[in-house]
């Protein structure tokens, strides 16, 4: 990458080291869990280097990132709704998180369910999510519904990339993978609104 995004080459290498630790597993979970709530580093990195490593566990890395992912969203979601100007908001500001943080919050308002789903899909901050539901009140049960297959789709994706394209899956995720997600939640939004409006 260049210009101001070079850092995340940094980052997705320094990332990388930490999949090849003894306990790289227990890693992965905690760091998708604590990146729901404040952690900067995002899953997919680790979760992509410990997939190359090992075809043959590419399913069971995306399930523990899902998982934990999903957990870790709830005590997110479990701040914004009951400590969301005592923590959530100055813990959103020293992230550099609210001008994101505002644009969800409008997706919200406008799009609802769609706006949670659409966003745990894309790289869009997972965190931001979590926080920002719990403090607008979003239903628990729309939110989980809504997460799960947001982030299971994220990380199910990752892996069938790296299964299908093998040692060039590296540049794919670094060079192209948040417009592919992108891509693929506009076009899932658009057979919903389809959906929607044949049934009504």
């Amino acid at each position: 990458m260049k210009g101001h995004l070079a850092f995340l080459d940094t980052l997705y290498e320094n990332t990388k080291a930490l999949a090849r630790h003894k306990q790289a597993v227990p890693l992965l979970g905690f760091i998708a869990f604590i990146e729901s709530i404040i952690f900067p580093i995002p899953t997919a990195m680790m979760a992509s280097a410990m997939m190359q490593a090992d075809h043959s566990k590419i399913w069971r890395y995306a399930t523990i990132c899902a998982v934990c992912s999903i957990l870790g969203g709830l005590v997110g979601y479990a701040l914004g709704w009951f400590a969301y100007d005592a923590f959530a908001l100055p813990l959103l500001e020293k992230l550099g998180k609210l001008e994101t943080a505002d644009k969800f919050r409008a997706f919200v308002n406008e799009h609802g369910a769609l706006a949670v789903f659409g966003a745990g899909l894309t790289p869009f901050p997972y965190k931001v999510i979590t926080i920002l539901s719990g403090a607008m009140k979003i239903n628990l049960g729309v939110f989980i519904l809504a997460s799960i297959p947001a982030r299971f789709g994220q990380f199910f994706l990752i892996g069938f990339i790296i299964k299908k394209f093998g040692n060039e899956a590296e540049a794919f995720m670094k060079e192209k993978f948040g417009l592919f997600t992108i891509i693929a939640f506009v076009v899932l939004a658009v057979l919903y609104v389809l959906y929607k409006q044949l049934t009504h």
